[in-house]
């Protein structure tokens, strides 16, 4: 099953690409934020500890304690900030969206070179099998035309032509061996020295989407929902930054405890606390308004962005959608004319062979525009997949498409 061989291409390479993993932690990483930033509105609480000399100070005169042993506990919990607390955990909640959907789009592009590359090597395997019988077509003309010299001297410049096209034959094929290898290297990198066969493929991505359905689905796409969420997290910040200005509410307990000893106090022992809630009221700074208004603008820049994203991701689709039906119009046509092609060699080959009103020149003519028309229709088939990959990739991708 071709689908089933796509398949296990793209989760090997998923599995072994070190992009696929950075991407994978960055989006765990912003999770870890969104923790963190979600965490400020907990009890907080910490303690210190302290030693050393220590005296205190007053109209009645100073006291001293030559070793003083302190600690002290505080535990506080924000109440109210004007939301500020809620909008940079959206902001950091939005933010760690738009890595996980980096994350989607980074797999997406290397499921998208898998296959794209899985393809590119079909394509070299047909070349090869193509000249590999336009060699053996050639050789068999060789060995007619060898016979047919031998007793009748007046022919040899045709079977130098014969000799010349067969060696031409040799070179594309080795030309083509040469690049599906190449191909396979590049290929290896991605999914591992275990390569399946290339049966089948020629079968797949052949139905192109309709363009009034692939638009819903290019809006959809991870990489426009990723620019959505950056521009909806740059929103919640300046929406954050403009909360800092309100006041602020929170509840604290604290308490201390200090032993001396030596000096002139001799020994003590002195505790404190205090509960309470504490208002903390902003009233003059003048650095807050030009950075909501910076907020602000970097949040409609992202929207922007975000919007021209989109309007490219569109033409391109439409774009890679012409592209995409002209290839396989092509292939239809080129199919039509190989199998005119066929007609025209064996008729050529049999007034040749039988006729004699043919010359050696046709017949070699004959079947190099037969064997060049049948690459010619498998660069074409192969084009269009690779482009109705990079179609199906623009709208809900080829992840998707191969589950």
């Amino acid at each position: 099953d071709p689908r089933r061989t796509l398949q296990a291409m793209v989760r090997e390479a998923l599995e072994r690409s070190q992009q696929v993993g950075a991407s994978r932690l960055l989006a765990q990483a912003a999770l870890d934020d969104v923790q963190e930033t979600a965490a400020a509105k907990r009890i907080q609480a910490s303690m210190s500890l302290g030693a050393g000399p220590g005296g205190t100070r007053s109209l009645a005169g100073s006291e001293t304690s030559a070793l003083q042993l302190r600690s002290a506990i505080n535990i506080s919990q924000l109440l109210f900030d004007g939301g500020r607390q809620d909008r940079l955990v959206d902001w950091r909640g939005l933010q760690a969206e738009s890595a996980r959907l980096g994350h989607i789009t980074v797999s997406e592009q290397i499921a998208l070179n898998t296959v794209s590359l899985a393809l590119e090597r079909s394509r070299y395997r047909q070349h090869v099998v193509v000249y590999g019988q336009y060699v053996r077509k050639m050789a068999c003309l060789l060995e007619a035309l060898e016979t047919i010299v031998r007793a009748d001297r007046g022919r040899a410049s045709e079977l130098v032509q014969a000799r010349k096209n067969l060696q031409q034959a040799e070179l594309a094929q080795s030309q083509a061996v040469s690049q599906a290898r190449q191909v396979e290297v590049r290929l290896r990198r991605l999914v591992g020295d275990g390569l399946p066969g290339t049966q089948g493929l020629a079968t797949m991505f052949l139905q192109v989407p309709p363009l009034d359905q692939l638009m819903p689905e290019v809006e959809q796409s991870s990489e426009i929902a990723a620019l959505a969420a950056q521009a909806q997290a740059a929103d919640r910040y300046a929406q954050a930054v403009a909360a800092g200005t309100k006041p602020q509410v929170s509840w604290s307990m604290t308490g201390s405890h200090a032993v001396g000893a030596g000096g002139s106090i001799g020994s003590t022992r002195n505790s404190n606390y205090a509960v309470g809630v504490a208002v903390n009221i902003p009233l003059l700074n003048p650095g807050v308004a030009p950075a909501t208004d910076a907020a602000r603008k970097r949040a409609q820049a992202a929207e922007l962005q975000r919007a021209d994203a989109l309007e490219a991701r569109r033409y391109r689709a439409a774009e890679v959608h012409e592209q995409t039906v002209s290839s396989f119009d092509r292939a239809r046509r080129v199919g039509g004319v190989l199998r005119e092609s066929e007609q025209v060699r064996n008729f050529t080959l049999q007034q040749w062979q039988q006729l004699g009103r043919r010359s050696l020149f046709d017949v070699m003519g004959a079947e190099a525009d037969h064997y060049n028309l049948r690459v010619a229709y498998v660069n074409a088939l192969i084009d269009g997949q690779q482009l109705n990959a990079n179609l199906i990739s623009l709208g809900r991708g080829v992840n998707e498409w191969l589950r």
